[in-house]
C-alpha cells in the first residue's frame, strides 16, 4: 500500500549540530584506534630491538609497517573529519550572526515603525504656534508683574536740595525740644497730636480727684 500510494517520510531532517556531533563521534572512534596501533607499535620496536637480524625480526619488521601505514591512513581521515567538524562549525557561527542580523533588523523595524507613527501624530506648526503663544504670555506677565511692583505716591526724581533743607529744618526742631523740654511736642508733630474739634473742653480730670478726695 506505502508503494502504490506512498508515505510520509517522518525521518528528522538532518540539523547542523546533530553533523558535527556525528563527525565529532567518528573522530573519537579513530582516536580509539590510532592508540591501538601505537601501542602494537610500541610492543613491535621493543621486540625488534632485542632480535637480532634474520627472518624473525623482518617478519616483526613487515607487521610494524603495515600497522604504520594503518596509522597514516587513519591520521589522514581524522584530519578531514577535523576540518570538515571545523567547517560545519563556522557554518554555524555564521548562522548564528545571521540569526541575530535579522533580530536585529526586526527590532529597526519595529522601531522605526513606531517612530514614524508617533512622529506623524506631531504637528510642527502647531508647535511652534504654541511656542510663540508663550512668548506672548511671559511677555504679557513680565507687563503685569512691572505694573504691580510699581511704587505709589513716591516720586521719582527727588532734589537732593530739598532733602537738605528738609533734614537742617528738622536739626532745628530737635534744637528746640533740647531748649524748651524733652517732653514738648515738636512742630512738626502737632498737628498730629491735636484735639479733636469736636470736644469742647479738655477733661478735667485732676480736679475730680481732688474732689474725690476731699
Amino acid at each position: 500500500m506505502n508503494r502504490l500510494f506512498g508515505s510520509k517520510n517522518t525521518v528528522p531532517k538532518p540539523t547542523l549540530d546533530g553533523a558535527i556531533s556525528n563527525v565529532d563521534t567518528h573522530i573519537e572512534s579513530i582516536d580509539v584506534k590510532l592508540s591501538k596501533l601505537n601501542a602494537e607499535l610500541t610492543t613491535y620496536q621493543q621486540r625488534m630491538t632485542k632480535m637480532r637480524d634474520g627472518p624473525g625480526k623482518t617478519a616483526i619488521k613487515q607487521k610494524a609497517l603495515k600497522i604504520l601505514q594503518r596509522r597514516k591512513m587513519y591520521e589522514g581521515q581524522r584530519e578531514q573529519l577535523q576540518q570538515q567538524s571545523w567547517n560545519m562549525e563556522q557554518a554555524g557561527m555564521m548562522q548564528d550572526n545571521l540569526k541575530n542580523v535579522m533580530t536585529t533588523v526586526d527590532a529597526m523595524k519595529s522601531t522605526n515603525k513606531a517612530l514614524k507613527s508617533q512622529y506623524g501624530k506631531i504637528n510642527i506648526d502647531k508647535i511652534e504656534q504654541m511656542q510663540d503663544e508663550m512668548a506672548d504670555l511671559m511677555e504679557i506677565g513680565n507687563e503685569i508683574n512691572e505694573s504691580i511692583s510699581r511704587s505709589y505716591d513716591v516720586p521719582e526724581d527727588v532734589d537732593e536740595a530739598e532733602l537738605d533743607a528738609e533734614l537742617e529744618a528738622l536739626g532745628e526742631e530737635v534744637e528746640l525740644e533740647s531748649q524748651f523740654g524733652v517732653g514738648e511736642t515738636p512742630g512738626f508733630l502737632q498737628d498730629e497730636v491735636k484735639a479733636p474739634e469736636f470736644i469742647d473742653e479738655p477733661p478735667e480730670q485732676g480736679n475730680k480727684v481732688k474732689e474725690a478726695a476731699g
